[in-house]
């Protein structure tokens, strides 16, 4: 999501979101990302869920090649392009403010071969849904999009609609507060979920979500 603000402990300090620039060297491809905090706040600046996010894929957690996926609040669109350049098809999602600048940095670090493995769209949680297919995705990804409580049901909405049986879904983030934990108990009600990564460092969670069999719900 864009334009929202965003709490940060004064030790982790936010001197490494003012750089217009942030460059990573992920799936053999050095992306260097354009960075703008001033105008665009947390959408427009890389954190440290996406590059372990990344960095998940990058390691062959799942397979990539030929899979469909998407990145629900994108940003600056780092953990889509990663999967672009390691064989998904990708659809790069967030809201339409945001849209310009994931554009940007999308086509300033995609070989042009591997372009048009990735579309830049736009996606407002639980709003325009009829633009996508039900079950379309067989990987859901998202990077630090668990933070704002009053977008959770509608984060739920959005991923219920975009998964089918076989979809696999995973989100990094931290833990930081008590409405963390209840979007996870909410996921919990409709998915299977379970952790599959953690960076004791950056403190960040992987969490894999599938949609609950019926079986499981009997």
């Amino acid at each position: 999501m864009a334009l929202v603000p965003y709490e940060e402990t004064a030790e982790m300090g936010l001197q490494r979101f003012h750089k217009p620039l942030a460059t990573f060297s992920l799936a053999n491809h050095t992306i260097q990302i354009r960075q703008d905090w001033k105008q665009l706040g947390v959408s427009a600046v890389v954190w440290d869920a996406a590059v372990i996010l990344a960095t998940y894929l990058e390691m062959g957690a799942v397979e990539l090649r030929g899979c469909s996926a998407v990145e629900l609040g994108a940003g600056t669109g780092l953990v889509g392009m990663v999967a672009a350049l390691l064989g998904a098809h990708v659809t790069i999602t967030d809201r339409k403010v945001a849209l310009e600048f994931l554009k940007s940095n999308v086509q300033a670090n995609l070989p042009p071969h591997i372009q048009p493995r990735a579309v830049v769209k736009e996606l407002t949680w639980g709003q325009n849904l009829g633009s996508f297919s039900p079950g379309e995705f067989d990987l859901i990804l998202g990077a630090d999009i668990i933070y704002l409580e009053e977008t959770f049901t509608d984060l739920l909405q959005t991923l219920e609609h975009l998964c089918s049986n076989h979809s696999v879904i995973l989100l990094a983030c931290r833990i930081r507060y008590e409405r963390d934990h209840n979007f996870l108990a909410m996921l919990e009600r409709q998915f299977t979920v379970s952790k599959v990564h953690y960076d004791p460092e950056k403190d960040v969670r992987i969490y894999k979500a599938q949609r609950r069999s019926l079986r499981e719900d009997l």
